[in-house]
């Protein structure tokens, strides 16, 4: 169960791993903004601008499609310390795209809940139901949360990949913010992107022993790379396992059994390891792939999903009950697998990041440039900037591996392929 409080608003100012914390992560703390209960100005626009977000825009919009990554772009801008009129600009911004709620088909309660998952027809109706067990728990919403997320014998917790990994990172946020608002959203959006992709979590019947295990993700997926049985895969967009369709990488046995055989050779070892090797793997295939799309500046907009769920099973991993880590950590790969294979499978070279001449360019510098630079609207270049600055900051800079990628990143950014 997650950690619960007297007063559900109030949470210590850090996440700990090690012995402070029942996760036993040897991580360095997460620092959580209580956004909620500061008095701090730029605390309170960012409060209010949730709100804000949840009473007039709706989860999902254009034709159900896309995801409201408005709260990702606010909450990551005003911890690499945005300004008040900054957090408004971006409201300002995002707002434009958005669409306003309409009303659900019908009303969902505590007997039928689950058959509505995956149909995002219903987001309203579940904010409703999510929002009626907030008040019947005390406002405790870590508690609601962890009734809703781990229940059942096919509980919610091991889809949290649905919708692109967008559940993932919604609820990383409610955590890392303090903030009921994102945890009511995160259990919407889980519940209206439900998917086929439980079933891999849910049935220990994909889960095989391995003739080459390895824990180098980035070895596996140059294996990727070099397996003929993918060259026969129809070309299609990553932007399929945004919605419910079942992609032909899923649908056809012999892919399925390819992607299998290589998500089963990543060998389980401690769960420190795993995310430190998780988070680096994103990295190196965000950055180090950049020729991809043939045109300087244009990085992945799906490889960067890997990345901002991998921040958030940062996040995460301090909270979740041990049964579940394990689940959470195998679901990232299962998603950067196939969005490796979606996107083509394109040469990782990690050299263009270790052979960076960054200058005098520091994290200072990357923050100004997530904050008041040319792209300091894009929400997922912000994230982005934020994520690596992160994972420097809980694994260290020995080999400037992290501080590389992001000054690279941030200096030649110029837009998304997809």
């Amino acid at each position: 169960m997650f950690t619960s409080f007297g007063n559900p608003f109030k949470l210590p100012q850090y996440l700990f791993g090690g012995r402070n914390n029942p996760s036993n992560l040897d991580i360095l703390s997460v620092k959580i903004h209580e956004i909620e209960t500061s008095p701090e100005k730029r605390a309170r626009k960012l409060k209010h601008l949730i709100r804000l977000n949840h009473a007039n825009h709706s989860l999902v919009y254009h034709n159900l499609q896309f995801h409201n990554h408005m709260p990702h772009i606010l909450g990551s801008a005003y911890i690499l310390g945005a300004s008040t009129n900054h957090l408004d600009a971006i409201y300002e911004r995002e707002s434009h795209e958005l669409e306003t709620w309409h009303d659900s088909p019908g009303e969902i309660s505590r007997h039928d809940w689950r058959d509505y998952l995956g149909d995002p027809r219903y987001q309203r109706a579940f904010v409703d139901f999510y929002e009626d067990e907030l008040v019947l728990n005390g406002y405790d919403w870590r508690k609601v949360v962890s009734e809703y997320l781990f229940s059942g014998s096919e509980p919610l917790v091991n889809n949290l990949i649905c919708g692109l990994g967008h559940p993932l990172i919604h609820l990383g946020y409610a955590y890392e913010l303090s903030n009921p608002t994102l945890a009511i959203e995160s259990l919407v959006i889980i519940s209206t992107s439900h998917d086929y992709l439980h079933k891999y979590l849910d049935s220990p019947t994909y889960t095989r022993p391995s003739p080459h295990p390895t824990i180098d993700l980035l070895e596996i997926l140059h294996r990727v790379a070099n397996d003929d049985r993918f060259i026969s895969l129809t070309p299609q967009s990553a932007a399929t396992l945004e919605s419910q369709d079942r992609p032909e990488l899923f649908k056809d046995l012999d892919h399925e059994a390819a992607l299998l055989e290589h998500w089963n050779s990543w060998s389980q070892k401690d769960h420190r390891e795993q995310l430190l090797t998780i988070q680096r793997a994103a990295i190196a295939v965000l950055v180090g792939t950049t020729t991809h799309h043939h045109s300087a500046g244009k990085y992945d907009f799906f490889f960067v999903h890997l990345l901002t769920t991998s921040h958030a099973i940062l996040i995460l991993l301090l909270q979740l009950p041990v049964q579940h880590k394990t689940s959470v950590l195998r679901q990232w790969w299962l998603l950067a697998l196939s969005v490796y294979v979606m996107q083509s499978r394109p040469v990782i070279d990690i050299s263009v990041i270790e052979n960076l001449e960054r200058g005098d360019k520091g994290w200072e510098w990357v923050d100004e440039q997530a904050v008041s630079g040319k792209w300091a609207l894009d929400a997922h270049f912000v994230k982005a900037c934020r994520a690596m600055k992160q994972a420097a900051r809980t694994w260290g800079e020995k080999d400037e591996f992290f501080i590389k990628a992001g000054v690279k990143f941030a200096m030649e950014f110029d837009g998304w392929g997809f």
